[in-house]
């Protein structure tokens, strides 16, 4: 179940692939420490904190897939990118994923590389570059940020869960009991339940943000002035 839900335990990966994606994890996140201070200001650090916190809390909550059997929460890498962009959102991201690890024992500390990179770093890369992607060709306006929003989980949720299988390829030591294409396959299939339920709550509390202050949405800025035809974002049309 714990590999279905992301987080990977002790002992599921061996030693010098989790060391590997360790390092590879610190140099990614030292680089994100280094672009992200270039966009901390006045508005940008107190919204950091904000969406920490507001990950932590929703990944404290977890719905059932598969009858039950699984369990699956919002991984946070869409959402931190669309709200404080790709460099600080991965920090943030990875600031609850070692508080989860540490504090409450979810995924293993030994497996902190793997879980950082896969939902740290690659899921909220893959989610900042469907957002710049889609939001030059959707309506600007509160549909096509939903849209936005609600496609970029999905995908970097589906993205981030093959990160894991390309990890337990690597090194995986424990018996999944199914061929490698099969647990691709069984991983994207709950993944892409788990996206959708990420990807309601991401659209809904993006746009809600976006309504009510349109300048602390980080893929926003200068939205409004590249396109005047369309006019501010928050006359644009609520959700249907």
């Amino acid at each position: 179940m714990e590999i279905l839900a992301m987080h990977i335990s002790n002992g599921i990966i061996n030693g010098p692939v989790a060391a590997a994606f360790a390092a590879f994890a610190l140099v990614a996140l030292a680089f994100c420490v280094l672009r992200g201070r270039q966009d901390l200001d006045d508005r940008l650090a107190p919204m950091a904190g904000l969406v920490a916190a507001f990950i932590f809390a929703v990944q404290m909550l977890n719905f059932p897939i598969f009858t039950g059997a699984v369990s699956g929460h919002l991984l946070g890498g869409a959402l931190a990118a669309v709200l404080v962009g790709p460099w600080v959102g991965a920090l943030c991201v990875a600031v609850v994923l070692i508080v989860q690890a540490l504090v409450f024992g979810d995924g293993g500390v030994a497996m902190l590389g793997l879980n950082i990179t896969n939902m740290a770093i690659i899921g909220t890369a893959v989610g900042y570059l469907l957002i710049a992607l889609l939001l030059r060709v959707l309506p600007r306006n509160t549909n096509g940020l939903a849209v936005t929003a609600f496609v970029a989980s999905v995908v970097s949720v589906l993205i981030a869960s093959q990160g894991f299988v390309l990890q337990y390829w690597l090194g995986g030591t424990t018996d999944v009991g199914s061929s490698l294409g099969g647990l691709a396959g069984t991983m994207a299939v709950a993944h892409l339940l788990i996206g959708i339920g990420e990807g309601l709550i991401t659209a809904t509390t993006v746009v809600t943000v976006a309504k009510v202050r349109p300048d602390l949405v980080y893929a926003l800025r200068g939205l409004r002035a590249a396109a005047p035809a369309a006019g501010p974002l928050p006359a644009g049309g609520g959700l249907r």
